[in-house]
């Protein structure tokens, strides 16, 4: 009964915060009761408050600082109530162990816990030692709680403010070359600033914070100094900050805004060069750690505790604690600190958020009377052919995704390879279930097959994405390696006085590799009517890289401002060129620590393929149960938990086989994220490795 009612109040007290999440109506309902029932009592100034506010603005949370705090107090009164509620449980089980006797107390808990033998055996606490027990535990545990909620709540708005500096600064330099490209083609920085707030598909954060300073101009009619400097104030970023104060300075001076531009652009160019040189040195650092600690370090281990458990006493316990929690406890922490460290900075994941071309054939409104004259002067009904038609386009649009996805399935593979996951992942465990379910009715033992079922699974799914990924990844590093040979040709055409639609006419009969074919699409978007810029949109939509994006958008504009593109495209290809050169110059790099990986991975398999073939086989007759049977039957899952405590040569080539096929797949892993800077560049490592682990416990 108090279980229900426990869980019942934990229910109704977390339901506020989750309702708040998923509805907006929800939302305004906890706002307005928060502020009933806080505001009075909310501290409105000092230190804090400001500290607190401008954590708020960085990280771009769409509400208030009054709103935040009440709601934060709410939270963590609530917060708190479930702490009450859990410190009963707390209480009572204390009450428990204290009112029980030592030799149940011995009997029910785990060896580790028989300590806690002595401090039971009293027949019934008193009254007030439970009362006191009782209030103690739920206060320590409520306040716990509610303190836990406060902190994270305002944790959390520095937490992401200190990931949009980062996605900041990665982007800036890009962002301030497309401004300096502008800037040439003679156009505004106003006009420059809206564009590049438009582009947030393109440069990310760096794209949002130019567009607050394009809201303080265009909503509370600042001038271009001051929302600049608005932007400088408001940002995460110490390096944006002191890009926005330079520019204020240069604009409020009467300076050249090109030239300031153009000193920039090479500072944030010869900066990426020295941050990528630390870069490479500091992953070299970590290659090493990673051997030194996450492969050698299990190794040793893994022998101590086997020559221990052979020579001393039982230690499957403690070496499969170590293999299934805390081997991969540990791999995944430091794939979150090379995720920290580096970063998403894979070549191979495609840009969202880019709207199709045929989605800018909005504007069209139906008139708001009952009848519309047309051009002829004859009166249209709403419900003719005319509005029909217009429905059924927008019925087309809502579920054109669907029919691109059905199909043409191979092409939305390649586009977004996650896609593959969707299909792989249902498919393999309708077929386990099946292979399992055919198993059982011949009589076969589960331990026989079902870890063949599970890595050969495991193989498909991440073989399967690797292949795509890999498809996906060559295709557009294919792309984006011709992108600055594009834009110099353009450059030189239309320096020779061409038209934009002459220069793309001369450059596409030239070889440009992956381009080729969307190039000659492009042309015939021109030939059928198409403008440039709606031509070079789609364009933009079908290859959906970066690099090409960048392109599209500086092109469409400079046009618009200008028909000389000569400069603006030469400036747009030398950063191109700066950046492949430095994602060539760190692929070639860390090539040398993914071998490292791979051999330090051979070694891993030597050794423990040694323990299994030499050490284990070698022990006395007397002192090793009888091998299972069957061939798969030293990969088996379940056969070893019966025999606990004895020295079982089946036991431990489970856990060597387990081991070997968790450090597989993480190292594979981690060998990707080093290289391409991406866990999604692990997966054909991680396959590759996985295959290997596999075959050679198959055949041993």
């Amino acid at each position: 009964m108090w279980v229900s009612l426990s869980v019942a109040l934990v229910a109704l007290l977390t339901a506020p915060p989750l309702f708040a999440i998923l509805s907006e109506r929800a939302n305004r309902v906890v706002t307005r009761l928060s502020i009933v029932a806080f505001a009075d009592r909310l501290d409105m100034a000092g230190r804090k408050r400001l500290r607190h506010e401008r954590r708020l603005r960085q990280a771009q949370f769409a509400t208030t600082y009054r709103i935040y705090a009440v709601k934060t107090v709410l939270y963590a009164v609530l917060g708190g109530l479930v702490g009450v509620v859990l410190g009963i449980h707390v209480a009572r089980g204390v009450r428990r162990l204290l009112t029980t006797s030592p030799e149940a107390l011995v009997a029910e808990l785990p060896a580790a816990l028989h300590f806690l033998a002595g401090i039971g055996g009293s027949a019934e606490l008193p009254t007030v030692q439970w009362a006191t027990i009782l209030v103690i535990s739920c206060l320590l545990v409520g306040a716990l709680f509610a303190g836990g909620v406060y902190w994270f709540r305002w944790w959390y708005p520095t937490n992401v403010a200190d990931a949009r500096s980062a996605r900041i600064e990665a982007n800036l330099p890009q962002a301030v070359a497309f401004m300096y490209a502008l800037s040439r083609s003679g156009m505004e920085l106003p006009q420059v600033m809206r564009i590049l707030a438009e582009t947030e598909h393109v440069y990310d954060a760096a794209a949002e914070e130019f567009a607050v300073g394009v809201r303080h101009m265009d909503l509370f009619g600042k001038d271009v100094v001051t929302a600049i400097q608005t932007m400088g104030e408001q940002t995460p970023s110490p390096q944006f900050k002191e890009f926005c104060e330079n520019l204020a300075s240069v604009l409020k001076s009467g300076q050249s805004l090109a030239e300031f531009l153009e000193g920039e652009h090479e500072s944030f160019q010869e900066e990426a060069e020295a941050q990528q040189e630390q870069l490479l040195n500091e992953l070299a650092t970590l290659a090493e750690a990673y051997v030194t600690v996450l492969v050698a370090g299990p190794l040793f281990l893994i022998t101590i505790l086997v020559v221990i458990g052979i020579a001393v006493t039982d230690t499957l316990d403690f070496l499969r604690l170590f293999v299934y929690v805390l081997l991969p406890l540990a791999n995944l922490g430091f794939m979150l600190y090379l995720t920290t460290v580096m970063g998403e900075q894979s070549a191979g994941d495609a840009v969202s958020g880019i709207a199709s071309s045929v989605e800018h054939l909005s504007g069209i409104r139906q008139s708001a009377a009952d009848t519309a004259r047309t051009d002829g002067g004859r009166t249209a009904s709403r419900n003719d052919q005319r509005a029909e038609n217009l429905r059924n386009v927008q019925l087309y649009r809502q579920l054109r995704w669907l029919r691109d996805v059905l199909g043409q399935p191979v092409r939305t593979a390649i586009d977004r390879p996650v896609t593959v996951l969707w299909v792989t992942v249902p498919f393999v465990v309708v077929v386990g279930v099946l292979r399992l379910y055919w198993t059982v009715s011949l009589g076969i033992p589960l331990v026989v097959v079902l870890d063949d079922i599970l890595i050969q699974s495991a193989l498909f799914v991440i073989g399967s994405f690797a292949i795509v990924y890999e498809i996906h990844r060559r295709r557009i590093a294919a792309i984006e390696a011709i992108i600055p040979d594009l834009m110099d040709r353009l450059a030189s055409v239309n320096d020779a006085g061409m038209t934009v639609i002459e220069s793309l006419g001369r450059v596409r009969g030239s070889d440009l590799g992956a381009l080729n074919n969307e190039l000659d699409r492009v042309w015939a978007d021109i030939q059928w009517g198409a403008n440039v810029t709606t031509a070079l949109r789609r364009f933009e939509t079908r290859v959906r890289t970066k690099t090409v994006s960048r392109t599209v958008t500086l092109i469409v504009h400079a046009m618009n401002a200008s028909g000389d593109l000569a400069r603006v495209l030469r400036i747009a290809a030398g950063q191109a060129k700066a950046d492949r050169r430095l994602q060539r110059a760190r692929t070639q790099e860390m090539l040398t620590y993914v071998v490292v990986v791979y051999v330090a991975f051979g070694v891993f398999l030597v050794i423990i393929a040694a323990l299994d073939l030499v050490l284990i086989p070698s022990l006395p007759d007397d002192s090793v149960l009888p091998e299972s049977t069957g061939a798969a039957g030293q990969v088996g899952f379940g056969g070893v938990l019966d025999e606990l405590g004895s020295v079982n040569e089946t036991a431990y080539t489970l856990v060597f086989f387990h081991t070997t096929a968790i450090q597989a797949v993480f190292s594979g892993l981690i060998a990707g994220q080093m290289s391409g800077g991406s866990i999604k560049d692990g997966a054909k490592h991680a396959a590759v490795l996985l295959s290997i682990a596999y075959l050679v416990f198959l055949f041993l």
